[in-house]
């Protein structure tokens, strides 16, 4: 690195989980939009109980504990390959597999514009925390940063899902996401020193809903 490290690192996390970066997460809900039609979620103080479960105790929580170990162990290519197999084995629903997967593809193809050698330890595909945990931990960027930012991303992803279903607009947008902003703190700081012992979720009716948008005739997203 060339210049202040620290701040070309974060210019480089503001890039990577930036909405703007090329690996089409718009395209997903992630269930959200079955939640939505099934009445699960219907304004904007239910779309952050929505959001603030799966991160404290969904999908999201284990995505963050994949983040933190692939960060951890991206320099070992066998054991990076382990966690990303067992991190592909964990997606819940058809649409939830190919979501992580599909995102992992995009992000590790926008992300070799920075070139490392961390490309060329990874399987071929992996799930998009995976993949963004290992690119971050190669260019040396904490995991501490690197899950907050990724955090914020989901929430961000999930905010404008809600706004486009019509449960919130875009000044109650902001405001959930200002809301959630001590809980990402806190699950950045808890899942920064976790191991996949921690890997768990309680939220069934999150799961239920992205098997059963698999089937919804009419819809804006892909998952």
């Amino acid at each position: 690195m060339t210049g202040d490290p620290e701040l070309q690192a974060l210019l480089r996390l503001t890039a990577w989980l930036s909405p703007a970066f090329p690996i089409g997460s718009f395209a997903y809900s992630g269930g959200l939009e079955r939640a939505v039609a099934d009445g699960l979620v219907t304004d904007a103080a239910s779309l952050a109980a929505w959001i603030g479960t799966l991160i404290s105790h969904g999908s999201v929580w284990n995505d963050a504990v994949f983040l933190v170990e692939s960060h951890r162990c991206q320099a070992e290519p066998a054991r990076v390959a382990e966690v990303a197999a067992l991190a592909e084995a964990l997606a819940g629903s058809r649409e939830r597999h190919q979501e992580t997967l599909l995102l992992g593809e995009a992000f590790l193809a926008a992300a070799r514009a920075w070139p490392d050698g961390v490309f060329e330890r990874l399987p071929d595909k992996v799930a998009y925390p995976i993949a963004v945990g290992a690119v971050t931990g190669a260019h040396g960027i904490g995991p501490e940063k690197a899950l907050a930012a990724f955090l914020h991303a989901y929430a961000s992803q999930a905010v404008s899902s809600g706004i486009r279903l019509g449960v919130a607009g875009q000044k109650d947008g902001v405001a959930v996401l200002a809301g959630l902003e001590q809980r990402l703190l806190e699950v950045a700081r808890r899942a920064a020193t976790s191991t996949l012992d921690d890997l768990g979720s309680a939220t069934v009716q999150a799961d239920i809903a992205s098997l059963r948008h698999e089937t919804q005739a009419t819809r804006l997203f892909r998952s």
